[in-house]
């Protein structure tokens, strides 16, 4: 990214008020915020070129080994601009790799992804757990074999409600009661 000399010169007002806090004129203001629009705008256009190298990439990749050429070159200007290696881009530099320049691209790609899994497993993995030290029963107190160490307080146990007696189990009477037998209609009685 290229600043222009007003660029540079309302980004180094900006800096020095953020070192040295001072009210700012609202022409300083307003150039900040310009400036802060045309670095958007440029975050932007970067993040659309990104997008469109990536997808004219794996369009060359799944016109692999035709376009072997042109997929070399564009994953090499990918990955000079900071892009990891996929899976995808590995299994294709395998199918490659009778060609130098796909050889030697496979060994920096391989490198790149090994070295992307580990940071991503160091970010994902905490540090070593260590012992308090503040606490009764820490490092502190293992190393200092004379101090006494402190007995457990002895409270009384918390008195046990007592069982209470159990339910009768009710009998299947109780609980599917008889059904009883359906009357006649009525018309059916007064005949008979």
């Amino acid at each position: 990214m290229a600043f222009s000399a007003d660029e540079l010169r309302v980004l180094r007002r900006a800096l020095a008020v953020a070192l040295h806090p001072a009210p700012l004129a609202d022409a300083d203001v307003h150039d900040c915020l310009r400036l802060a629009g045309s670095v958007d705008e440029a975050v932007r256009e970067a993040n659309r070129l990104r997008a469109f190298l990536l997808a004219d990439l794996a369009r060359y990749r799944t016109a692999l080994p035709g376009s072997a050429p042109g997929y070399l070159e564009l994953l090499q200007d990918a990955l000079a601009a900071g892009y990891d290696p996929t899976p995808d881009d590995l299994a294709a530099l395998r199918g490659l790799r009778a060609l130098p320049v796909a050889a030697a691209l496979l060994e920096r790609c391989r490198r790149l992804a090994e070295h992307s899994v580990r940071a991503r497993l160091a970010a994902v993995t905490p540090g070593p757990r260590t012992r308090l030290l503040a606490l009764p029963g820490g490092r502190a107190a293992a190393q200092d074999p004379k101090q006494p160490r402190p007995q457990p307080k002895s409270e009384p146990a918390p008195a046990r409600p007592q069982p209470k007696a159990p339910r009768p189990i009710p009998t299947p009477g109780e609980v599917f009661p008889p059904r009883r037998k359906p009357l006649p209609p009525p018309a059916a009685r007064a005949a008979g």
